[in-house]
């Protein structure tokens, strides 16, 4: 708190609002009160300058191109961290000693199967079935297979159900992707790390070995790093109001899932690698610029820009970087989609058109191509962000449960629609 405060005229009314500051970022405004003392709500549609909460999770500066988990950089994370090194981080706060990362490497490998009549849960759906769907309805009857860990008010109920969720995504997600394909479930092997554990679900079948390769398996963990959490987004802060009315966090989870899979939020790598094929050659580049440029054209450049970032997002440069390196190991030197990629990224930093409207390239831009690379489909792009993005959404739903402010969420309107009338018999309409 500081001591500034703000002052708010409304007519012949007038009244003193406290200032808040965090440790780091811009101040904020309290207007708790403001309808007790004036009658008036605030007018924000989209939320964006709105802070919902108070966290000690994630921090973005957009301006400059930061991002911070626990006040640690994302490029440091994911350079010299693991993926769960980076959910104990955002769980517990701190970094683990050596002896915390085993046990709680240890605690999330043992939790990595799932019940095996989930298996046939899976029958239910047809084999057409988008990935996601399979997903929203899958991880929402987590609740009904692991009641013992759905009391919210219980501290360790809530730490053994956020393991689960962390343990046991990347074992739906490979069954959702197994199942969309026609292939057997693969279940999953405690002397593999996450990442590799994870491709092997996905790659391997019974009728033969399957060696994980270490430059992929990296690549894939800091494709999760990368993803881990994003402040208050869309789906996290769909996760938050729905765990504010108490619901079970595999519920909250689930509720995420589906509004992770909006084309607008989770479903923009899938979109871009789209564009790039659309695209094709770089000598047809220009004819797609020019048409980006086009006000009256509906055409659109996936992956340039971000809600958040009016600067280069930092995580773009990372995913850069695995990109190449794992177009590298498996030998595409000559990629038609990589050479229209790089051939963008260029134009996006030097043209003026771009640089004025500050649509530097995203994670989107780069994570789409390595996805393809590893193997994946495009349905299945959306399904790996949910996979990574669920130990935000976890520790950002805790983060909530222990929150004392914490009430339910109930956004207030500006009522545009008819005043109160009366009744009329049908016979007189």
């Amino acid at each position: 708190m500081t001591d500034q405060s703000a002052t708010l005229k409304i007519g012949d009314k007038s009244v003193d609002l406290a200032v808040k500051s965090g440790t780091i970022g811009p101040d904020v405004i309290d207007i708790g009160a403001l309808y007790k003392n004036t009658a008036s709500f605030t007018y924000d549609p989209g939320f964006t300058s709105t802070a919902s909460c108070e966290s000690k999770i994630t921090y973005i500066d957009g301006d400059e191109g930061v991002l911070l988990h626990r006040g640690y950089p994302i490029e440091q994370l994911a350079e010299h961290g693991d993926f769960l090194e980076v959910c104990y981080l955002l769980l517990y706060g701190e970094l683990p000693t050596a002896a915390q990362k085993k046990d709680f490497d240890y605690r999330v490998t043992h939790h990595t199967m799932v019940h095996e009549q989930m298996s046939r849960f899976f029958t239910g759906f047809r084999r057409d079935a988008h990935p996601m769907a399979v997903m929203c309805g899958c991880v929402g009857a987590l609740s009904a297979f692991y009641h013992d860990s759905t009391d919210i008010t219980d501290p360790h109920q809530r730490m053994v159900a956020s393991l689960r969720m962390i343990a046991k995504m990347p074992t739906l997600a490979a069954m959702a992707y197994k199942y969309h394909i026609g292939q057997p479930f693969v279940y999953p092997k405690n002397d593999l790390d996450y990442a590799s554990n994870f491709l092997r679900m996905c790659f391997a079948v019974p009728c033969e070995e399957y060696v994980v390769n270490p430059v992929l398996s990296r690549a894939m963990d800091r494709i999760f790093i990368l993803h881990a959490d994003h402040e208050q987004n869309a789906s996290t802060s769909t996760v938050r109001l729905a765990g504010s009315s108490g619901a079970n966090p595999f519920a909250c989870i689930a509720a995420g899932i589906a509004c992770l899979w909006g084309p607008a939020h989770g479903g923009v790598n899938e979109a871009a690698l789209n564009m790039l094929t659309e695209i094709g050659s770089v000598d047809r580049i220009p004819e797609y610029v020019a048409r980006a440029k086009d006000k009256n054209d509906p055409f659109r450049l996936m992956g340039f820009g971000h809600r958040v970032y009016k600067n280069y997002d930092p995580r773009a440069k990372i995913m850069q970087k695995t990109t190449h390196e794992v177009l590298g190991e498996l030998g595409v030197k000559d990629d038609p989609l990589l050479e229209v990629a790089m051939e963008l990224e260029r134009i996006a930093l030097t043209d003026e058109y771009f640089i004025e409207k500050k649509l530097y390239p995203n994670i989107d831009f780069y994570s789409g191509i390595t996805l393809k690379a590893l193997g994946f489909p495009t349905t299945m792009f959306t399904v790996l962000f949910a996979l990574a993005r669920t130990v935000g959404w976890i520790a950002q739903w805790n983060e909530m449960i222990e929150d004392p402010q914490q009430r339910i969420g109930r956004p207030r309107q500006l009522y545009i629609g008819e005043p109160k009338r009366d009744y009329l018999p049908v016979s007189k309409r």
